[in-house]
């Protein structure tokens, strides 16, 4: 993917970090939601641990990388972008037994491939590869990968799942439903969705 091998890192570590969640997740989805605009305290945060984080995770020298291995069938890896004026958070689809990578998912707050439905991102968060190197525990991988997210409707059990995860990891459980609902109302909204499309899991 033309990654300099100099400036990668394992990032798995920073999942622990206070500051991480809100960090990765507070730009996600699209323009135009109606909903109050999320908070670090939403993640269980405060504002010094997220700006404490978002110097390490936005270091220009080193970019930290963080892997979701599936036992069977693809897997994703996500790839902090540290580029000096190309900054952007990339997604890549990894497939057993290939060296090679696609790129479904990055850019500066949006996606710029095709995403992944809801189902799919379920799949790979619970299916962690156990013998491979990266992210384990499932919440914290459909989190990782929740950006990908490419429907303009989910199923209603999507909120429940969400908000469990969300509070595994830190969450407020008094505002857990609400940071749910707002991530996944501005993810939906900005899917652009053509009735044709077909996920790169089909070969699509």
């Amino acid at each position: 993917m033309g990654y300099d091998d100099e400036f990668l890192v394992a990032g798995e570590a920073l999942l622990a970090r206070p500051g991480f969640w809100s960090n990765h997740l507070l730009g996600t989805g699209g323009e135009g939601s109606s909903t109050a605009l999320p908070v670090p305290e939403w993640f269980g945060d405060d504002g010094a641990d997220a700006d404490a984080l978002s110097e390490v995770l936005l270091d220009p020298e080193r970019w930290p990388v963080f892997r979701v291995p599936t036992e069977d069938g693809p897997g994703v890896v996500v790839v902090y972008r540290n580029m000096v004026g190309e900054y952007g958070i990339d997604y890549l689809l990894t497939r057993p037994g290939r060296s090679s990578v696609q790129r479904i998912g990055g850019g500066d707050g949006g996606l710029a491939g095709s995403g992944l439905p809801w189902d799919e991102l379920v799949r790979i968060a619970d299916t962690p590869a156990r013998t491979a190197e990266g992210v384990q525990d499932t919440a914290a991988r459909l989190l990782l990968i929740l950006p990908l997210l490419a429907e303009p409707e989910v199923p209603a059990a999507a909120i429940g799942r969400l908000s469990a995860d969300l509070m595994a990891v830190g969450a407020p459980p008094d505002t857990v439903s609400d940071t749910a609902e707002h991530l996944l109302i501005r993810l939906t909204k900005g899917s652009r969705h053509d009735p044709t499309w077909r996920s790169p899991l089909s070969g699509g």
